[in-house]
């Protein structure tokens, strides 16, 4: 297993900044979250996806990618529109994700991770299933042939949240090449079972995992070790199921200082990964 961090956690350095830090606190990738003031999906070109994978390759750092800025579709509305929206604010989140892809393409990424989104209006679960394969659907077919491997991430108090959600959209989609990026901290909050469990249960298909803690079953990301879940027990668990990919520390909520937070997430799960 390798280590990275999210650049959702440092809201206010550039991309070469970031990279730099991580590299040199022993970060093995850099998980991107393009958004509206790095990578800008909608005004960065070819140029800035070219230099960055430059940077990344000298500093040995992998990358991968996922979709989950909150504004850079609307600066009014969190994650929104989404997959499950009317027509044309559906069209409006696929056109980024594919946009989101490409880059991912671009800078070499191993994974590249969506999720559904909350709907706007009300509709019927079916309905917004339909609507939720119809736009992943598209997003692989854009994505045939090409690397990286295209995740799916359920999200607490998201329309597809929970295991049983999941696997529900996973057989109504019917494309087995859509993998699963787990996110450990979700696991409390959505299950009955452990996140070390959940991660062997989804291991045939899991493509990635994202790193936080969590506390009474509450959707905080918190530093891992501040809350409640059994770290060893998941990395035993990847270890045994044979994960070699990214497992990717995700703390939005600790922008305020994120190298201080980088560095200790980094000095408690390192030690992690030999298996004892």
């Amino acid at each position: 297993m390798r280590l990275g961090y999210n650049t959702n956690g440092f809201p206010q350095h550039t991309l070469e900044q970031i990279a730099r830090v991580l590299a040199e606190l022993g970060y093995d990738a850099l998980a991107l979250t393009p958004d509206v003031f790095q990578l800008n999906p909608f005004t960065s070109g070819a140029s800035e996806c070219k230099a960055l994978r430059s940077l990344l390759a000298d500093l040995g750092l992998a990358v991968v990618v996922e979709t989950g800025a909150r504004f850079v579709l609307d600066p009014a509305r969190k994650h929104q529109p989404t997959l499950l929206s009317p027509p044309e604010g559906a069209a409006r989140r696929l056109d980024l994700l594919r946009r989101c892809f490409d880059q991912a393409h671009a800078l070499g990424a191993e994974t590249f991770s969506f999720w559904s989104g909350s709907p706007e209006l009300p509709a019927s679960p079916d309905a917004l299933l339909d609507r939720l394969c119809e736009g992943a659907a598209a997003l692989l077919d854009h994505a045939a042939g090409a690397t990286p491997r295209v995740c799916f991430e359920p999200e607490p108090g998201m329309f597809i949240d929970s295991l049983a959600q999941l696997d529900a959209f996973l057989q109504r989609l019917a494309r087995p090449e859509l993998l699963v990026m787990l996110d450990v901290g979700h696991v409390p909050v959505t299950e009955s079972i452990s996140a070390h469990d959940a991660l062997r249960r989804l291991a045939p298909r899991l493509g990635g995992l994202q790193l936080d803690d969590s506390r009474d079953a509450v959707h905080e990301h918190l530093l891992p070790g501040d809350g409640e879940l059994d770290f060893p027990a998941i990395f035993k668990a990847a270890h045994d199921v044979g994960f070699e990919g990214i497992a990717s520390v995700e703390l939005p909520r600790h922008g305020h200082d994120p190298v201080t937070a980088a560095r200790a997430a980094y000095e408690f799960l390192a030690r992690l990964r030999t298996p004892h």
